[in-house]
Order: structure tokens, then C-alpha cells, then sequence
């Protein structure tokens, strides 16, 4: 039988009390929060007749989201992190922003502490006989379209077998493989040397992937690389591109790709003379546009969570 409770006094009290909404000290802005959850919650379990059972099976998914820790991860695939890019998109268009490199998810695997060269560098530190030489390369220009020197690009993506070094279950990358960290010359130029990243899937036994089964959706992203790009004069970018041809670009379980974000690849020679691994390689120019600081502050470096190593 579907009973209707949530607007009893009773549990009206119990939410205020559970988040001491009213009460002295404690963090005002987190129990604002906590109190509007809690009302959510409790009253998407009376619209929806949540059964004592199917509320445990959330608890339990909880524990096993955190033990996995594959939070960040399930942010990415249920499209919080998207919406997050969306209501900063929205609020530029408020502003009267416009022009800049289009933003994307940064995704949850990120490591901080590679190691910053001058406007060169050679990331691929591991063998893969399974990928081919990639050269990455772009001018980083302001909001006025001039080149910006010395900011800094950082760059990381996965291996052929859609690993990333820090997050490699077979524990076979070096530290800092397929990361690295770049200033940008005078002339605004920067260039990554590489191999061609592969896409990789959600964990099979993990929190995420069992989710998406159960809503009958793949956890597959497309080949892609991650940006962050940051400059005293300008708001820090974090954005990534995809592959061109990868057959997930428009299927990508994170919801990361955007127009403006799947640049060409291009078939070079001469990649011996570059230190590639052979003399056939491909080359992608990504050029990044920044935008200019808002009354003197960058609004949109977001505060979270992050790996970080020893180079």
C-alpha cells in the first residue's frame, strides 16, 4: 500500500533536525545543501513508493561506489559533470563570453606533478607496439586573438590499451607516461610528441559498469586526450579533444564530446628527425583559444579532489 508522509510534521521536524537547518553554529551553506538533498530524497521515496529494500540496495551501492572509488567516474557517466559545463556555458552567455575554446569534463584521471617543459615534449616513455607516433601540436591566443607566451598546457591520455600511468591495473606505465606539462613559447606555440591513445571502458565488475547495466547503457568513451590549459591573464581552460574517425565520438558514455572538439588527423613522414618511435606518424593541431578574466578573477577553476605524484 503507497502511503503519503513526506509533508507530516513529523518528517518535517525529523529533516530539520537532521541537517540542523535552525540550529546555532555549523556551516550555514552545508546544511542548506544537506537540508534541500534530505527534502529531495525523502520525498522522491514517497512519489516513488520506494520499498525498505530498494532504499538498503542504494545504501549498499553507495559502499560499494566508494570502495571501487569510482565516484568521480559515475559523475562523469550519469552527466553531473556535463551539467556542470552546461550551467558554466549558460552563465558565460550571461556574462557576454564568447569565443573561446570550447570547455569539456576533465574526467577523474588526472594526476598533478608532471614535470613543466619549455614548449616541447616528449611524453611517450613506455613501448607500445600497438600504437602509432602522434604529434600534438597548436598556438595558445587570447580573447584579442594574439598569442599567449608562457602558459602552460598540460596534456594526459591513455596508452593503446586505454590505460593511464597511475591508473594502470597491470601496473606496467612509468610514472608520468602519457602526462605531460609544456609552456608556451613566445609565439604561443606548443607541441606534444606521443603515441595515439585508444579508448577505454568503465572497470566490468565495478560500481559504474553495474549501474549502466542495469539502465542498459555501454561505459565506453572514445579515444581522446585531456587539456588543461592555464595563463595568469586568462581563465584556466579544461577541455579535450577526440580522435577523428574514433566510432564512440558521438556515442560517449562521459557525454564529453562537442563541436569544435574533434580535430583532423593528419598523415606526416619524418618522424625519425622528430625522435618518434618510426618515421610514418600522425599529426593533430589543436589550436586553443582562451578567454579573458572576469573583473580581474578566473571563474571557472574548479575546487576538487585530485591524484597527484612526484615526477
Amino acid at each position: 500500500m503507497s502511503v503519503k508522509v513526506f509533508d507530516t510534521k513529523e518528517v518535517q521536524d525529523l529533516l530539520k533536525a537532521a541537517s540542523n537547518i535552525e540550529g546555532e553554529g555549523g556551516n550555514v551553506r552545508v546544511k542548506q545543501i544537506l537540508h534541500r538533498l534530505l527534502s529531495d530524497l525523502f520525498k522522491a521515496i514517497d512519489d516513488l513508493d520506494m520499498s525498505a529494500d530498494e532504499v538498503w540496495a542504494g545504501v549498499n551501492y553507495v559502499n560499494k561506489l566508494g570502495s571501487d572509488g569510482e565516484s568521480a567516474l559515475l559523475a562523469a557517466g550519469l552527466g553531473l559533470e556535463k551539467y556542470l559545463d552546461i550551467r558554466m556555458d549558460a552563465e558565460d552567455e550571461a556574462l557576454g563570453i564568447s569565443g573561446g575554446t570550447p570547455r569539456t569534463i576533465e574526467g577523474p584521471l588526472y594526476v598533478a606533478g608532471a614535470p613543466v617543459r619549455e614548449s616541447l615534449s616528449k611524453i611517450d616513455l613506455d613501448d607500445d607496439a600497438n600504437a602509432a607516433p602522434l604529434v600534438i601540436k597548436g598556438v595558445v591566443s587570447g580573447g584579442d586573438g594574439k598569442p599567449v607566451a608562457g602558459a602552460v598546457v598540460e596534456c594526459w591520455h591513455a596508452n593503446s590499451h586505454g590505460f593511464y600511468s597511475h591508473f594502470d591495473p597491470t601496473c606496467e606505465h612509468t610514472p608520468f607516461n602519457l602526462r605531460g606539462a609544456v609552456k608556451t613559447a613566445a609565439d604561443g606555440s606548443y607541441e606534444f610528441r606521443t603515441l595515439m591513445p585508444n579508448g577505454y571502458g568503465c572497470p566490468p565488475q565495478g560500481a559504474t559498469q553495474q549501474l549502466l547495466n542495469v539502465l542498459n547503457r555501454h561505459g565506453n568513451r572514445p579515444a581522446h586526450v585531456h587539456f588543461f590549459i592555464s595563463s595568469d591573464a586568462h581563465r584556466k581552460l579544461t577541455t579535450q579533444f577526440n580522435i577523428e574517425g574514433d566510432p564512440l565520438t558521438w556515442d560517449d558514455f562521459a557525454y564529453a564530446t562537442r563541436e569544435g572538439l574533434v580535430p583532423p588527423v593528419s598523415a606526416k613522414s619524418g618522424g625519425q628527425a622528430l625522435g618518434l618511435k618510426g618515421d610514418a606518424y600522425q599529426e593533430i593541431v589543436f589550436d586553443i583559444r582562451l578567454t579573458d578574466l572576469v573583473q580581474g578573477r578566473d571563474n571557472q577553476v574548479v575546487q576538487r579532489q585530485r591524484a597527484e605524484a612526484a615526477a
